[in-house]
């Protein structure tokens, strides 16, 4: 592990800060340090939840750091959009409910982060861009896939091809985040969101998460009905569904297993 990415938990919930001042860019250990993290939070039944957010008052991330490919060495691009594709993929699979509390500056990488994350809570004084192209690059970690997907190709294109630059307000208006809030209380809100998440059945909210995920698939209709009542019999293979059944019926609080 890296101490560039910080990992605190809080019973059901996992909180990550990426820990890079000033700007919290990203790194090789940086998005290594991500993958792994995630990855074993996966394997922890015990997680049900993830946050993500960054260090200080400033900064949610700036992305990479434009120095990594000022010699235009092709190995090492390579090498980065290989990492950067990696984290953010593990990131977006995470099985639990994953939300970005995004405390400062999102900018390239650090937005294409945020992206990958199920649900955005923004700052107030918060700021959003993909401005790779203005440095002759392209946004490589699924920005130019999951921007179009969350606020339309329309906003996507201002941000990519144009870049331009959003703030908060203007974020929560086009859909790119759910939830604006005042400076310093990102993080609050993410975990309250966290907590409630904690309260559903990991079981069902794992495969819900598929289920609303695979609608980017362009699968018809019909097929994804079949993968919904498919999915929904799954479920009584787990403990989960008789707690959760039997916690309501006993007017009591389910006790959640993950299995």
């Amino acid at each position: 592990m890296s101490d560039l990415i910080q990992l605190e938990k809080r019973e059901h919930i996992a909180i990550l800060t990426i820990n890079n001042p000033p700007a919290n860019t990203w790194t090789v250990d940086s998005l290594a340090a991500l993958t792994n993290i995630v990855r074993e939070l996966n394997e922890d039944k015990n997680i049900f939840a993830l946050v993500l957010t960054g260090q200080g008052e400033k900064f949610f991330s700036a992305g990479a750091d434009l120095k990594t490919f000022a010699d235009g060495d092709k190995a090492r691009a390579n090498e980065m959009a290989q990492l950067f594709g990696e984290a953010f993929a593990v990131l977006t699979a995470f099985r639990g409910v994953s939300i970005a509390a995004i405390n400062g500056y999102a900018m390239g990488g650090g937005l294409e982060c945020a992206l990958a994350c199920d649900i955005r809570i923004a700052e107030e004084h918060a700021q959003m861009a993909l401005p790779e192209a203005t440095v002759g690059l392209l946004p490589c970690a699924g920005g130019t896939q999951n921007l179009p997907w969350i606020v339309g190709e329309g906003w996507a294109k201002r941000m990519i091809l144009c870049g331009e630059r959003v703030k908060a307000d203007k974020a929560l208006q086009i859909g790119l985040v759910e939830e604006v809030v005042p400076s310093g209380k990102g993080l609050e809100k993410a975990l309250e969101l966290a907590e409630m998440a904690c309260k559903q059945s990991p079981s069902s909210v794992a495969r819900c998460k598929t289920l609303v995920m695979s609608s980017r698939d362009g699968r018809s209709h019909s097929d994804s009905w079949r993968m919904e009542r498919e999915l929904f019999v799954e479920l009584f293979s787990t403990e989960d569904q008789k707690e959760g059944v039997n916690a309501f019926l006993e007017k009591r609080k389910p006790g959640w297993k993950n299995r």
